[in-house]
């Protein structure tokens, strides 16, 4: 996204230390135990990146908020008064194990305690993958997490009613542990101040003629990093849960659970080159230049620096 000199851009870069600037006096509202049940598995994430990363960016969400709140007024006024304001929604894109979903947790919290939105609400796009049995009866189970295996008119039809501020919309409820929708279990969204949306895919084009959850989007935010540290991250990840989570009796993955460390690393391997990393390359990474922002991080997982689209 860096060009030289000479060469109009319509993104700004920016360093860390630059971005850290652009908080104000923004203040931090978080404690470190509220942040340690955010973070995610194997994500080491402190309250420096919060202050430093989050607080910036949770201002620059708050000024933009208010900005499609008056837009919205203006229309409203345009076309005679009546219509409700409608929701802002907010997309989080990024890799398995890039640290995304603490990302969305994170800023679901920060957002929720400025005055001007108290009420935001967080869907990930796990509550939309088809079940595990539509998914194999396609043939496709081996590609859990690339595009064809979520109800796309579903997700969009949820994002579309929210924006349009139906008093409730409701999505379907993923379980990690049992790696499948729960049957009978919905999720209920009524008419918050600000949708986040969670997912893989979620900058994915639309095929011809039909809309993409992106194009109700108020704002996008891509989690980046190289694809060699998200594979270690995933690796590193796999074992933690293989440790936790995997002993779980109800757990889909219990069988992991009694791997060697050498057999778990293979396996964790295996996956993350033959699916994840197949889908980060062949869709989600070509969707980065769709973001609004992108945050990139090193090889330790703290954001380095910052692309913002400013056209």
């Amino acid at each position: 996204m860096a060009n030289g000199p000479d060469i109009a851009t319509p993104y700004v870069q920016l360093s860390r230390t630059q971005w850290s600037e652009l908080r104000r006096n923004t203040p931090l509202t978080l404690t470190e135990g509220e942040l340690e049940e955010l973070r995610g598995v194997e994500d080491p994430i402190d309250l420096a990146e919060v202050t430093d990363i989050y607080l910036p960016l949770t201002r620059l969400l708050n000024l933009h908020f208010t900005g499609a709140r008056q837009r919205s007024a203006a229309l409203n006024t345009f076309l005679g008064g009546g219509r409700r304001e409608a929701p802002y929604v907010l997309g989080i894109a990024g890799s398995v194990a890039v640290g995304k979903s603490t990302t969305a947790r994170l800023l679901h919290t920060l957002l929720a305690r400025w005055p001007e939105h108290p009420r935001v609400d967080l869907i990930t796009t796990d509550s939309f993958l088809f079940p595990n049995e539509v998914l194999t009866s396609r043939e496709i189970m081996h590609r859990k997490g690339f595009p064809e295996s979520y109800d796309r008119r579903a997700l969009v039809r949820f994002v579309a009613d929210v924006k349009a501020g139906l008093p409730e919309v409701t999505a379907p409820v993923y379980s990690h542990l049992e790696y499948d929708i729960v049957a009978g279990a919905v999720q209920t969204v009524r008419r918050p101040d600000i949708l986040i949306v969670e997912g893989l895919n979620v900058l994915q084009p639309a095929p011809p003629t039909a809309l993409a959850i992106n194009d109700f989007f108020d704002f996008s935010i891509y989690v980046d990093a190289k694809v060699e540290h998200i594979r270690d991250w995933y690796v590193g990840r796999f074992h933690e849960l293989r440790r936790t989570a995997f002993e779980d009796p109800k757990s889909y993955f219990r069988y992991l659970a009694d791997l060697s460390e050498e057999e778990a690393t293979d396996f964790a391997r295996n996956v993350w080159r033959d699916i994840n990393e197949r889908n980060l390359v062949e869709n989600i990474a070509p969707t980065r230049g769709r973001a609004d922002l992108v945050l990139h991080k090193g090889s330790d997982h703290s954001i380095r620096r910052v692309t913002l689209r400013r056209v």
